[in-house]
């Protein structure tokens, strides 16, 4: 939105920055990770193979991807001194909180905390992409009174966090549907969270003081945390027979109340997410799979009365919640997999930023009182 007086609220519009990590092209429809549509990378490659491309520039050999997998595997079990840390947080804290915190005492922790040079922000990067899966599933089991099974090395990136979170053996299909949400998510330009990491690394602040305010800036509601409310939503208009006729009363009133439904539109795309086909096929097979025919009725019946009453597109989050809740994750963990996902746009954003700093630092136009003096109270 742009004021009379020319200030652009939100920033709409500003190019704030150039990029090479990410495009979104509202035009097309597409979304392009360092030039490659994020839809072929999703069909053909790993999400280890993903994170190496957002921070390298390009795909990995495969004796690099070795390398790095090894380094990755390795690293993969909780810190006991973060474990220590966690369990000092109340049960009822959000996993957000959790993952917060977690990833400011990793930062405090870590042997390069105080080097910024390329070798170790992308070592820290590295160190931080095999944490966190440990984590975020300790913000499930904790509250579950489990504990996190021990890491598995004989599994992928995305098949170890399934275990992780669940302490269940993944079938090919749920490893093969969470690796797709994590390519999906792992980046998307100058987004909120994402600028958050970037304005802090600006500063010459470190690696996990960015990455720590870029997961504040997706705890809220309108950035993060629209896969939950998909999910909640769903709960709320009820799964079963007759869900369309819910779904359609349900959307009536939400838009006569003028509540936000979330899971629809974007800011930036114009003719729908584009990563959204791929993620709504994944959680179709899924569902299928499942036999939960249920959640895709209903899921059809929502997306198409809200085509037909606002003529809105769904976005990433609208199949993401329900796939992962059919993948045996707690609502309130579905942004935390988010972050886990992001963190590698993010230090790939701080990397490039570090590279070619410039403190960032805008203006704003005042709008309060003219110059005025302390009356005498005497």
């Amino acid at each position: 939105m742009i004021h009379e007086d020319g200030v652009r609220k939100g920033l709409a519009g500003v190019v704030a920055d150039t990029t090479a990590v990410s495009k979104v092209d509202p035009d097309t429809n597409s979304l392009l990770y360092r030039g490659y549509p994020v839809t072929e990378l999703a069909a053909q490659c790993s999400f280890e193979q993903v994170a190496r491309l957002l921070w390298d520039s390009e795909l990995p050999s495969p004796g690099t991807l070795a390398e790095f997998s090894a380094r990755e595997r390795a690293g993969r079990a909780l810190d006991e001194q973060v474990r220590d840390v966690l369990d000092e947080l109340p049960l009822a804290a959000h996993p957000m909180d959790v993952v917060r915190t977690a990833v400011s005492v990793l930062g405090a922790l870590d042997p390069a905390s105080g080097a910024n040079s390329p070798e170790a922000e992308l070592a820290k990067s590295e160190r931080l992409f095999a944490a966190l899966p440990a984590v975020v599933g300790y913000a499930q089991r904790r509250r579950r009174g489990r504990d996190v099974p021990p890491p598995r090395e004989d599994l992928g990136y995305a098949a170890n966090f399934l275990w992780t979170v669940t302490g269940a053996d993944p079938d090919e299909l749920a490893v093969r549907t969470f690796e797709t949400s994590l390519i999906l998510y792992a980046e998307h330009s100058f987004n909120a969270s994402t600028f958050a990491a970037r304005v802090v690394t600006s500063t010459l602040s470190d690696l996990h003081s960015a990455v720590t305010a870029a997961v504040g800036a997706l705890k809220g509601p309108l950035h993060g945390g629209a896969n939950e409310a998909v999910w909640k939503t769903f709960e709320e208009i009820g799964l079963g027979e007759g869900a369309g006729d819910r779904a359609r009363a349900w959307l009536a009133e939400a838009l006569g109340e003028h509540r936000k439904v979330m899971g629809f539109g974007h800011r930036v795309y114009r003719h729908g997410d584009s990563r959204v086909p791929t993620m709504q096929a994944a959680l179709r097979e899924l569902a299928a799979a499942r036999g939960r025919a249920d959640v895709l009725d209903l899921y059809d019946a929502l997306k198409t009365a809200m085509a037909a009453a606002k003529d809105i597109a769904p976005n990433l989050d609208y199949p993401a919640g329900p796939a992962y809740h059919l993948l045996g994750l707690d609502t309130d963990l579905f942004t935390p997999v988010f972050v886990a996902a992001r963190v590698v746009g993010w230090t790939a954003h701080v990397m490039e930023q570090r590279g070619a700093n410039s403190l960032i630092r805008p203006l704003s136009e005042y709008v309060g009182p003219e110059l005025r003096h302390v009356p005498d109270v005497a």
